[in-house]
């Protein structure tokens, strides 16, 4: 009889980081529960890039409400102009506070809800931009916390937080995608689309994107308005 494999979940924002990390753990051998976080971004394109994704990838899709706007704070959930003058120095505008240890958070609770003791997050600690919340120390920090705030994890069935992506170039992130045989295509990364969902092609997202392409020597399936 053979056994059914383990679920995990993955965090799926419906960009090209989080869309190979669920085919990773398809790959190493978890059914993927998605987990996409509408979070009031102004990039919402993107979810539906996230249910594209997921048909394609996923399990199960819970696709969960949480309009961070009320918070505000960054150029994601405010009226904060997107920079578009290149990936610069410190933590840019486009960070959301503590976005990172929010979700991570709303799925370690979907994990213990649903019996799951893997998640999967596309963070990137070398292509990152600057957010905190990317950083090897901070994902090896909240797999600490997840097993002293459960109930799994206090008896002894303790939860593992996957970030294969972490010393991943944009180039490397790129190639994995085509040795995966993914449509780059259904992603979105642009943190300011235009009114018909097109890249800007100059935000930090398309510019770290197209960059991470041109270095793979791979072709880029992005429809940019201007060239990056």
């Amino acid at each position: 009889m053979t056994a059914t494999p383990p679920t995990a979940v993955v965090l799926l924002s419906g960009g090209l980081d989080s869309m190979v990390c669920a085919a990773l753990a398809r790959e190493r051998g978890f059914r993927v529960c998605a987990l996409t976080v509408d979070y009031g971004q102004r990039h919402r394109v993107e979810l539906e890039a996230a249910k594209r994704i997921a048909a394609d990838l996923a399990d199960r899709h819970v696709v969960l409400p949480l309009d961070l706007r009320a918070f505000g704070g960054s150029a994601l959930t405010a009226d904060v102009a997107v920079p578009k003058d290149g990936v610069g120095e410190g933590i840019p505008v486009t960070y959301v506070p503590a976005r990172n240890t929010i979700f991570l958070s709303l799925a370690l609770g979907l994990a213990e809800a649903s019996g799951a003791r893997d998640l999967f997050v596309g963070v990137n600690a070398l292509d990152y931009s600057g957010y905190p919340d990317c950083r090897p120390d901070f994902v090896a920090a909240f797999e600490g916390l997840a097993n002293l705030a459960t109930k799994a994890g206090v008896e002894g069935d303790p939860f593992t937080i996957h970030a294969p992506l972490q010393e991943m170039t944009k180039a490397d992130i790129a190639r994995e995608a085509a040795r995966l045989g993914l449509d780059a295509g259904l992603s979105h990364s642009c943190y300011d689309p235009g009114a018909d969902g097109g890249a800007c092609g100059t935000c930090d997202a398309c510019r770290l994107r197209s960059r991470g392409f041109e270095e793979a020597g791979l072709p880029d399936p992005t429809r940019y308005a201007a060239a990056p």
